[in-house]
């Protein structure tokens, strides 16, 4: 130990690097739609090969380690080449770049990458952000191994957030009511298209002589028989089919279903049209998809992601466990009937759906061998009809997206055309049906989000504004609307009918104003008992200081004393306090005070004003009005 006063630095352990790293391209395995898919990153692509396979290998790591889906392996991958291409242009020697060493400055290069990355995308991207998160986690990963040396300059750069910000893209509108009708027709149209064809698969088969061994190749019936029955596969097919030469007019039709015969394809073209057949495609789903998040109000994740496990049709309708990736939520909730807000504002009948659902999908179900089968299933044959693919709707490499499958029912339908904004026109309608009411609308997710993203809609705007203008001029109204001014006239006519009936008077309400017992010191008062200032019932607390602004408030030529003498007290609280604590608190009743007097004629002031003088008045305050605090 040593002595008191001296000091000896620590020793810090040092990491010593392993020998160099493998070479070669780095291959990762991963989960996609329910099956594996080997992703493959080079170094060798790159002239900063080096810097590349070191990242490469913390990828390979990291996904592995995290048990990512292929979604997360090709972002990270994609952060790795973007990053690559920027240092082989700009890095002064990008082939002795390495994580390990200072020099050449490698945290440079990121910090100028992060940078320059949103430049490179249109504005409010989110991608940016996403590239520099993907590319900092790898090299935090790195920095938190103990058999790797990381360079003083990288180890700094992990330990500060990055600089990109995730942007803002533009919020979708809803679908107006017109292009969501359009919607409903195309896909109910769509729904009957897929069942008749899925019919008339059944009765060929039906009809059919059996195995094309025995009763002909050139048959589509036998064709669709053998495959449905598993005796012969899709690329058994295409090498038993002979030359199109040889084809019969009438298979010939048949294959030319979806797509003209050309020479280079036409037995692809025969294997989709049998395959159709049997099986659901993409363009066959984006029906049951419309009508069911129109008339549950969910999102296109919670009810494409919709299992044969998360079904149970219940007396009232169906019940349905829907799963939301993004908020960790699962919920289980029944439809059908109108029992629900959502079905009773679209008219859907939820579980007729499902059910049709069910019975389109009920073959593909059975075939596609995944433990838990989803409801949205499509198959296509690919690879010149030689491979069968079972996959769920939406998968990689379908060219029938929703767009495509709206112009192809011949929608003209405001851009951008995104599943999307279905959902958001549900939410409309709740906003509609619930008046308004956002605790009530934002029942399946937070009032902040339905702030951030549901909002701003157009139709939710008018809405809004309607409520707000509604608003206003019952404050407004509640604020201006002050006390009836009567002069001698209408004061010795309030015995009639008529003028109590203009006045919403009684005639016992009316002799009480007349002989003065209503009299609340500055005007007089229908009813003391139901002022909008107490609860009903109890006497008014606040007169006389807000019967100026009081609906129930009536002005007669006798209390013109007391109007005068509160005018001065007005003017004296004027001069003692702040202008905006004044006219917060006096500003309304000083109005409506110089409206009445303004009535009056300037005989009638002086002769009030005399009597003040004479009778020597005061002005008849409760006590605490004689106090303000000016705060």
């Amino acid at each position: 130990m040593p002595s008191r006063g001296k000091y000896s630095p620590a020793v810090q352990p040092t990491r010593e690097s392993k020998a160099p790293g493998r070479i070669g391209p780095r291959r990762l395995t991963c989960t996609s739609n329910g099956k594996d898919v080997t992703i493959t990153l080079d170094p060798a692509d790159y002239r900063c090969s080096v810097l590349v396979a070191e990242l490469a290998d913390e990828w390979v790591g990291y996904v592995s380690l995290t048990q990512g889906a292929a979604g997360l392996a090709y972002r990270y991958r994609k952060s790795i080449t973007e990053f690559a291409v920027f240092v082989d242009e700009h890095g002064e020697s990008p082939a002795s770049l390495s994580l390990a060493t200072d020099h050449p400055d490698v945290a440079y290069l990121v910090s100028e990458w992060w940078r320059t990355l949103p430049a490179r995308y249109r504005a409010g991207s989110v991608t940016p952000a996403l590239r520099a998160r993907g590319l900092r986690s790898l090299l935090k990963f790195r920095a938190q191994r103990e058999d790797v040396v990381v360079s003083e300059g990288v180890l700094r750069l992990v330990s500060a957030p990055h600089s990109v910000r995730a942007g803002k893209s533009t919020e979708l509108d809803e679908f107006s009511r017109k292009e969501k009708q359009a919607l409903t027709r195309a896909a109910w149209d769509g729904i009957r298209r897929v069942e008749d064809r899925l019919a008339q698969g059944r009765a060929m088969i039906a009809a059919a002589g059996g195995h094309p061994d025995k009763h002909g190749w050139l048959d589509a019936g036998n064709l669709l028989w053998a495959l449905a029955q598993g005796e012969l596969s899709v690329a058994d097919i295409v090498a038993g089919l002979p030359d199109l030469s040889l084809w019969p007019a009438e298979l010939s039709e048949f294959a030319s279903m979806r797509t003209p015969l050309q020479r280079n394809n036409f037995r692809h073209n025969l294997m989709v049209v049998l395959v159709s057949m049997l099986y659901p495609r993409d363009a066959d789903l984006y029906g049951f998809l419309v009508l069911l998040m129109d008339a549950t109000g969910r999102a296109p994740e919670e009810v494409s992601g919709l299992t044969e496990g998360d079904v149970e049709f219940t007396p009232s309708g169906v019940r349905l466990t829907m799963t939301k990736n993004r908020a960790h939520l699962v919920r289980h909730q029944v439809f059908g009937n109108g029992d629900t807000d959502n079905a009773a504002v679209s008219g859907r009948d939820t579980a007729e759906v499902v059910r049709r659902l069910l019975a389109v999908t009920d073959r593909v179900r059975q075939d596609c061998g995944m433990e838990s089968k989803p409801l949205f299933l499509r198959a296509a044959a690919s690879d010149h009809g030689r491979v069968l693919g079972i996959t769920r709707m939406g998968a990689t490499g379908t060219r029938e997206s929703f767009s495509w499958w709206t112009r192809s029912h011949g929608l003209d339908l405001s851009a951008p055309v995104d599943l999307r904004r279905i959902r958001k026109s549900g939410k409309v309608e709740k906003v509609i049906a619930a008046r308004g009411v956002v605790s009530d609308v934002a029942d399946d997710h937070t009032v902040e989000t339905f702030k951030g993203h549901y909002a701003h809609g157009t139709t939710v705007h008018v809405i809004s504004g309607h409520v707000v203008n509604q608003a206003q001029h019952t404050w407004f109204a509640a604020a201006v609307d002050g006390p009836i001014t009567l002069d001698q006239t209408a004061a010795e006519a309030l015995e009639d009918s008529e003028a109590l009936d203009a006045l919403g008077l009684t005639g016992e309400q009316a002799g009480q104003i007349i002989a003065g017992e209503l009299d609340m010191g500055v005007t007089s008062c229908r009813d003391p008992f139901d002022s909008p200032y107490s609860k009903r019932g109890d006497l008014c607390a606040v007169a006389p200081l807000r019967c100026l602004e009081c609906r129930n408030a009536f002005v007669l030529p006798s209390n013109l004393p007391q109007l005068l003498l509160f005018s001065d007290h007005l003017q004296q609280l004027r001069l003692r306090l702040s202008p905006p604590h004044f006219h917060a608190i006096w500003g309304q009743s000083l109005t409506n005070l110089h409206a009445v007097l303004a009535e009056r004629t300037a005989v009638e002031i002086n002769a009030a004003r005399s009597q003040i003088r004479d009778e020597a008045l005061s002005l008849q305050l409760p006590l605490a009005a004689r106090t303000e605090f000016d705060l």
